[in-house]
């Protein structure tokens, strides 16, 4: 009996091996990886137009330039992995006609409060301190919204004054004051109506500056100069752009300077249309520059157009440094705004 049931387990576990043998399979599914182009079409546009205080003609022609967009996909058996190289030009292949462009006003100060001495703080902030700002400069900037007794930015009669004072605070023996807006914005037409101090030392600047630094530290992140004067060279008025590529800094920024009359005893407005391909720079509606970084490179990136994200707006005299020495028995110089107005055109947020 024994015997028979070692038999009949022997037998058994035979039968076994030999189903599980026939079950057992083995499959590799391989697909070489494929390689798909696709081509596309970059457009860049440029403008030669002229102006008159009332009138924009410009006139535009295209050109283009193709770019090649690879991708590589590779099959397993259990997901499809896309791999992308993709070359990223800035400030090209926008459609827009820079003519039928509608501005709609979105922030403002008209500085025409009649109980407020001193500048919004809901649309502005200070920034303070001195130590030269980098630029040898020998103002302390003060904060007259937390110590009324600086008086360098004051409202009154309609207007914002910013005001440089012989005096003295630490090491520094001049104040002024230095406003950035609380707001930020991404393209649009800026308007400053000023009139400038006068003389040696001063400098007066309306700019702007990014909310963040996207693309790293000064002046990779960029800095848009929308007016500079220096009073050691009377009513030239300087239009420039920093980036990593184009800065003073290693003398290749890119800048335009002109001459207006009178800037010290009339008030001009200082203009800058901020698209996403050029920059344009204005005195009295009249354009006198535009900055497109495909003048200078076929496929711009961020070292030559960093200027894809918010800025603020700062309005500041600065004394001494590219201003030269004070003028001997300085007491004061103001710069005087009449008003700042931002606008938005839908055209162009639509398609940023």
């Amino acid at each position: 009996m024994n015997k028979i049931l070692v038999l009949y387990i022997l037998a058994f576990t035979l039968f076994l091996g030999a189903c599980t043998s026939t079950l057992t399979q083995s499959t590799l599914l391989t697909t070489e990886p494929t390689t798909t182009s696709a081509s596309s079409v970059d457009t860049t546009f440029t403008s030669s137009t002229t102006a008159s205080p009332t009138t924009w003609t410009t006139s535009t022609s295209f050109t283009t330039t193709n770019t090649t967009t690879s991708f590589t996909t590779a099959n397993t058996t259990t997901s499809l992995l896309p791999t992308t190289t993709t070359r990223l030009c800035k400030a090209t292949n926008y459609d827009y006609d820079i003519n039928a462009l509608n501005y709609e006003l979105v922030w403002f100060d008209e500085f025409n409060s009649l109980t407020a001495t001193q500048p919004s703080i809901i649309k502005w902030r200070y920034q303070t301190g001195g130590g030269g700002w980098g630029n040898e400069e020998l103002q302390f900037y003060t904060d007259p919204s937390i110590n009324s007794n600086h008086t360098n930015a004051q409202v009154g009669n309609g207007f914002l004054t910013i005001t440089a004072k012989k005096e003295t605070i630490g090491t520094n023996l001049y104040t002024s004051a230095r406003m950035n807006s609380n707001a930020s914005w991404l393209y649009g037409r800026i308007d400053v109506r000023a009139k400038l101090p006068q003389g040696a030392g001063t400098w007066p600047a309306i700019w702007m500056m990014p909310q963040h630094s996207a693309y790293g530290s000064w002046p990779n992140s960029g800095e848009i100069d929308i007016m500079e004067h220096v009073g050691t060279n009377m009513n030239r008025v300087h239009f420039s752009i920093h980036s990593q590529a184009y800065n003073h800094k290693i003398g290749t920024q890119k800048t335009y300077v002109t001459t207006v009359p009178n800037v010290s005893t009339e008030f001009h407005l200082y203009s800058v249309e901020w698209l996403p391909d050029q920059i344009r720079f204005f005195v009295d509606n009249v354009l006198y520059w535009t900055y497109r970084p495909t003048n200078f490179v076929s496929c711009p990136t961020e070292e030559q157009w960093p200027f894809d994200r918010p800025f603020y707006l700062i309005l500041n005299v600065a004394i001494g440094g590219w201003g030269g020495t004070p003028y001997a028995n300085f007491v004061q110089e103001t710069m005087t705004i009449d008003y700042v107005r931002v606008y938005q055109s839908p055209v162009i947020t639509a398609i940023s």
